[in-house]
């Protein structure tokens, strides 16, 4: 999963890139991860303006979205990132999204290469494969915030939605994902009956921001220590507008 600069023990230039370096080890032996080792670059990471607190790197985020509602964007230089990103990868937030074609977080958060750790699956979910994605890009990337962003009319929320309220039974794995986003329609269906697709697909995103850190100790312990926070969104595809959801899981 890492590439051979991330796999390399830290080059320790100084004493605060010393305990840098030291306390992500100590975070990630305790979590258990002994076989992983911390990024190479805790002393001079590929992109600086990344290395960000968690509260700093929401703000971006925010910043980054407003500019994208408004029609207003950065000019991202791609071929000025490419030399230091070959080497390896320090970005500023996790995404776990959807797979829907017309969210792109990168655009969405006005971001460039190496910004955005995003793992995508129709309905956004935490299943064991994107626990694992995001345990790497905490554990490993450091990244200070993770965000849970589901969307307005998502497709497989409604397909959950049919299947809760009308026994509807789809097709090859379609299935699995109606299912693992059940849970969330059943608990909107009792709060909000009369518009169940809006309110699952914001339930589904509050129990995911929930569960991260309930089924991962690695993520749980990181949260714990103060260096990631986690949060919900909901994307509105008429706007391009996020509404966030800043309540931290605890």
């Amino acid at each position: 999963m890492c590439d051979a600069m991330s796999c390399q023990q830290p080059k320790v230039t100084s004493r605060r890139d010393f305990l840098r370096a030291t306390t992500a080890l100590s975070l990630m032996t305790t979590a258990g991860l002994s076989g992983l080792s911390p990024v190479a670059w805790a002393a001079s990471p590929p992109k600086p303006d990344n290395v960000l607190t968690p509260d700093a790197a929401i703000q971006r985020l925010m910043e980054g979205n407003q500019r994208y509602a408004s029609g207003v964007r950065l000019r991202h230089n791609f071929t000025h990132d490419r030399a230091a990103l070959a080497g390896g990868q320090n970005p500023y937030a996790a995404i776990l999204g959807c797979a829907d074609s017309r969210v792109a977080p990168e655009y969405t958060f006005d971001a460039g290469r190496g910004d955005l750790f995003i793992a995508r699956v129709a309905g956004n979910f935490a299943n064991d494969d994107m626990l694992g994605s995001l345990e790497y890009a905490v554990a490993v990337l450091n990244v200070p915030v993770i965000l849970v962003l589901g969307h307005d009319r998502c497709g497989a929320v409604d397909a959950a939605v049919k299947a809760v309220t009308q026994g509807t039974h789809f097709p090859g794995h379609i299935q699995s994902l109606a299912n693992a986003i059940a849970p969330a329609v059943k608990q909107a269906q009792s709060q909000h009956p009369t518009q169940l697709l809006d309110a699952a697909i914001t339930q589904n995103v509050q129990d995911n921001v929930a569960s991260l850190s309930t089924q991962s100790a690695i993520i749980r312990q990181a949260q714990q220590a103060g260096k990631l926070k986690i949060i919900g969104g909901v994307y509105r595809l008429d706007t391009g507008k996020v509404d966030f959801q800043l309540k931290t899981a605890s």
